[in-house]
């Protein structure tokens, strides 16, 4: 597939790696020759430098042959223009948009054929936005990501010593739940090395585990399998931008939230927009300032400047003063691998975690989902399985009969997604519904058409492959 992506900072470098080991034949557009030249000495693609919402600049790209344009500047409005000539000037199939203006989000006329033509719009702040809020719904989790229309859960915890996960083979794990309940170790991380997960795998204090298990499942499993951490109930915002406001405006009917903002006139007008948030003029840095501010009575500091090294220091410095738990927003990927487990409990690479819902749109086909995990050195993907056992590499077989790539675990598989399924009650008795039948996948589990299977790839490149066996032959209509 010939992709054109606009814009090569840390969204559009992202896509861009996601996408060239794929082998796609990509071309990058950015007004700053060096940080293209950067670029290409890391990865086989073409760059051209100059406005990517230019026709000129466009045509140089080829956009006269391409497939699809992902336009992810830093600009609304060169996004939007970008779209538009790809759709009218070039005809391109498929047109992508980053987008952060709520004007253009909420209003789906805006997006259409006839005015801007944009087929998917992706919002990063609100993914990252979600994102946090998952971790703050599990405050033990080191991430939280949804499968299947949110019918399923994947979570990563880190073992301790003396927790039921450790010491023990994975085979016994269901001995220590209860019998209506299933869930699978999807995998494990040992001091940064993937560790596949097989019957008598025994976990180390100090794992990375990634458990898998129905949603209405995964908080009663995770009460049975390891320690769990306080809910959360004071939080501290640090930075007062696109994201700092829109965690905010997410958290502060539930949770006492304070938001910290070093500019002047921009607490002033957040102070009009949040209505339970207190927002405080002062730099995040300043340990008085935390110190009057109760930190070490705070439950969760989030550093959302767009400072990486701000982030950092106002974290570390949060967490020394006796913040319990600390996430930063780290761009540099470097910075995040380095800090993330000493003051840093987490740390967020916003381009990681936005990418993914992007990636999933680009592969579309059978792809419905797509995460990447780990700071991007390994995936989990939600893929549907079509054809039959004549057509098809994998339906009408048993887990253990496919040759998966090694590396590659299947988790679960929601099966007969067009049927609702009662999950639970509430307190007054009504049902509560989810869409499909989670079946946490073992040997002998067989796929059949049209489930969603969700697998786990401990390296990026193993994606392409998995992909390849969900194809259907020829003969399948």
């Amino acid at each position: 597939m010939k992709v054109i992506i606009l814009g090569a900072g840390q969204v559009g470098a992202s896509v861009a790696e996601g996408l060239v080991s794929e082998e796609n034949d990509i071309t990058v557009v950015d007004y700053d020759p060096q940080r293209l030249a950067q670029l290409q000495d890391r990865l086989d693609l073409r760059t051209v430098a100059g406005n990517a919402a230019t026709p000129s600049v466009l045509r140089q790209a080829g956009a006269d042959d391409a497939d699809m344009i992902i336009a992810v500047t830093q600009s609304d409005q060169s996004n939007l223009v970008a779209c538009k000539l790809a759709h009218s000037v070039f005809n391109v199939p498929t047109r992508i948009a980053r987008l952060r203006s709520r004007d253009f989000l909420e209003d789906a006329d805006l997006l259409a054929n006839d005015n801007f033509a944009v087929d998917f719009a992706l919002c990063p702040e609100q993914v990252i936005t979600d994102y946090i809020r998952r971790l703050i719904e599990f405050p033990e989790a080191l991430q939280v990501l949804n499968f299947a229309n949110h019918r399923v859960s994947l979570v990563a915890v880190r073992a301790y010593d003396g927790g039921l996960l450790v010491g023990q083979p994975l085979n016994q794990m269901r001995e220590h739940l209860p019998p209506e309940m299933d869930a699978r170790i999807a995998a494990i991380f040992r001091r940064d090395q993937p560790v596949f997960p097989e019957g008598d795998t025994v976990i180390e204090a100090g794992d990375e585990v990634f458990l898998l298990a129905a949603a209405e499942h995964i908080r009663p499993v995770l009460r049975q399998l390891r320690r769990m951490t306080q809910p959360v109930e004071r939080i501290m915002i640090a930075g007062g931008g696109n994201i700092g406001l829109r965690l905010a405006k997410t958290l502060e009917k539930r949770y006492e939230v304070k938001l910290i903002e070093g500019r002047r006139e921009r607490a002033e007008l957040l102070a009009g927009e949040l209505d339970d948030t207190l927002v405080l003029h002062g730099d995040a840095t300043d340990e008085e300032l935390l110190e009057q501010e109760n930190i070490a009575e705070m439950d969760l500091f989030l550093a959302v400047t767009n400072d990486d090294e701000d982030n950092i220091m106002s974290g570390s410095l949060a967490k020394r003063l006796g913040c319990k738990r600390v996430v930063a927003l780290i761009n540099r990927r470097a910075y995040a691998e380095m800090i993330e487990g000493g003051p840093i409990d987490i740390g967020i690479s916003p381009a990681q975690v936005s990418i993914g819902t992007l990636l999933a749109y680009v592969r579309q086909g059978d792809v419905a989902e797509v995460h990447s995990l780990r700071r991007g050195a390994a995936e989990a993907l939600e893929i549907v399985a079509h054809g039959d056992a004549r057509t098809s590499q994998v339906v009408g077989r048993r887990i253990d009969q496919i040759d998966w790539p090694h590396g590659v675990t299947v988790a679960a598989i929601v099966r007969n997604f067009d049927q609702t399924v009662i999950v639970g009650q509430t307190d007054d008795w009504t049902s509560i519904t989810r869409r499909g039948e989670v079946v946490i996948a073992h040997h002998d589990t067989v796929i059949e058409p049209e489930d969603h299977v969700i697998i786990f790839c401990t390296r990026k490149k193993l994606v392409r492959k998995v992909e390849k066996l969900f194809q259907v032959g020829f003969h399948f209509l």
